[in-house]
Protein backbone atom coordinates (compact mmCIF):
# COMPACT_ATOMS: atom_id res chain seq x y z
CA UNK A 1 0.00 0.00 0.00
CA UNK A 2 1.38 3.43 -1.19
CA UNK A 3 2.11 6.36 1.82
CA UNK A 4 -0.71 9.14 1.53
CA UNK A 5 2.00 11.53 2.52
CA UNK A 6 -0.96 13.08 4.72
CA UNK A 7 -2.66 14.33 1.49
CA UNK A 8 -5.26 14.01 -1.07
CA UNK A 9 -4.09 11.79 -4.11
CA UNK A 10 -4.32 15.30 -6.60
CA UNK A 11 -1.85 16.45 -3.96
CA UNK A 12 0.16 13.45 -3.52
CA UNK A 13 0.86 13.20 -7.27
CA UNK A 14 1.75 16.84 -7.69
CA UNK A 15 4.23 16.74 -4.85
CA UNK A 16 5.59 13.87 -6.90
CA UNK A 17 5.74 15.01 -10.15
CA UNK A 18 7.59 18.25 -8.78
CA UNK A 19 10.33 16.29 -6.50
CA UNK A 20 10.42 13.95 -9.67
CA UNK A 21 11.17 16.80 -12.04
CA UNK A 22 14.26 18.62 -9.53
CA UNK A 23 15.65 15.40 -8.66
CA UNK A 24 16.05 14.29 -12.32
CA UNK A 25 17.41 18.48 -12.83
CA UNK A 26 19.40 18.50 -10.01
CA UNK A 27 20.56 15.05 -8.81
CA UNK A 28 20.25 15.51 -5.84
CA UNK A 29 16.96 16.82 -3.37
CA UNK A 30 16.90 16.45 0.27
CA UNK A 31 13.34 15.73 1.58
CA UNK A 32 11.51 13.62 4.48
CA UNK A 33 12.17 9.94 4.23
CA UNK A 34 8.60 8.59 3.56
CA UNK A 35 8.49 11.32 0.87
CA UNK A 36 12.56 10.12 -0.36
CA UNK A 37 11.56 5.91 -0.57
CA UNK A 38 8.05 7.06 -2.43
CA UNK A 39 9.98 9.20 -5.04
CA UNK A 40 12.26 6.74 -5.38
CA UNK A 41 10.18 4.03 -6.90
CA UNK A 42 8.75 7.34 -9.52
CA UNK A 43 12.12 8.07 -10.58
CA UNK A 44 13.58 4.53 -11.21
CA UNK A 45 10.28 4.19 -13.01
CA UNK A 46 11.34 7.39 -15.26
CA UNK A 47 14.75 6.82 -15.62
CA UNK A 48 13.46 2.68 -16.83
CA UNK A 49 11.61 4.83 -19.67
CA UNK A 50 14.60 7.30 -20.41
CA UNK A 51 16.55 3.96 -21.19
CA UNK A 52 13.75 2.81 -23.43
CA UNK A 53 14.06 6.06 -25.62
CA UNK A 54 11.71 5.39 -28.00
CA UNK A 55 8.93 8.02 -28.76
CA UNK A 56 6.30 6.59 -26.49
CA UNK A 57 8.39 6.41 -23.54
CA UNK A 58 9.31 9.94 -24.36
CA UNK A 59 5.77 11.27 -24.65
CA UNK A 60 4.71 9.07 -21.23
CA UNK A 61 7.53 10.41 -19.20
CA UNK A 62 6.92 13.87 -20.38
CA UNK A 63 3.03 13.64 -19.64
CA UNK A 64 4.01 12.88 -15.79
CA UNK A 65 6.94 15.21 -15.31
CA UNK A 66 7.13 19.21 -15.13
CA UNK A 67 8.49 21.74 -13.58
CA UNK A 68 7.18 25.18 -12.42
CA UNK A 69 9.77 27.24 -14.25
CA UNK A 70 8.22 25.64 -17.84
CA UNK A 71 11.54 23.75 -18.25
CA UNK A 72 10.14 20.34 -18.73
CA UNK A 73 11.76 20.09 -22.57
CA UNK A 74 14.74 20.64 -20.10
CA UNK A 75 13.97 17.75 -18.03
CA UNK A 76 12.89 15.57 -20.85
CA UNK A 77 16.00 16.18 -22.41
CA UNK A 78 18.40 15.45 -19.92
CA UNK A 79 16.52 12.40 -18.72
CA UNK A 80 16.74 10.70 -22.27
CA UNK A 81 20.26 12.14 -22.61
CA UNK A 82 23.01 12.49 -19.35
CA UNK A 83 20.75 9.99 -17.36
CA UNK A 84 19.85 7.31 -19.83
CA UNK A 85 23.12 6.76 -21.64
CA UNK A 86 24.59 7.01 -18.01
CA UNK A 87 22.16 3.93 -16.60
CA UNK A 88 22.56 1.98 -20.13
CA UNK A 89 24.25 -0.95 -18.64
CA UNK A 90 22.74 -1.14 -14.96
CA UNK A 91 19.63 -3.37 -14.59
CA UNK A 92 18.28 -1.35 -11.87
CA UNK A 93 18.73 0.63 -8.33
CA UNK A 94 19.38 4.04 -9.71
CA UNK A 95 18.80 5.83 -6.56
CA UNK A 96 20.60 6.12 -3.41
CA UNK A 97 18.47 7.57 0.14
CA UNK A 98 20.70 8.83 3.37
CA UNK A 99 19.00 8.51 5.81
CA UNK A 100 20.29 12.13 7.69
CA UNK A 101 18.45 12.49 11.48
CA UNK A 102 15.75 14.85 12.41
CA UNK A 103 14.92 17.99 11.58
CA UNK A 104 15.18 20.99 13.97
CA UNK A 105 11.82 22.14 13.67
CA UNK A 106 9.06 19.31 14.06
CA UNK A 107 11.62 16.33 14.11
CA UNK A 108 10.91 15.13 11.07
CA UNK A 109 13.10 12.36 9.47
CA UNK A 110 15.34 13.63 7.18
CA UNK A 111 17.09 11.83 4.20
CA UNK A 112 18.71 12.67 0.93
CA UNK A 113 17.86 11.29 -2.45
CA UNK A 114 20.27 11.04 -4.94
CA UNK A 115 21.04 9.59 -8.40
CA UNK A 116 23.67 6.67 -8.36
Amino acid sequence: MPRKLGRSTDARMALLRNLASDLILHERVETTEAKAKELKKVVEKMITLGKRGDLHARRQAAAFLYNKTNEEEKVIDKLFGDIASRYEERQGGYTRVLKLGTRQGDGSKMAIIELV
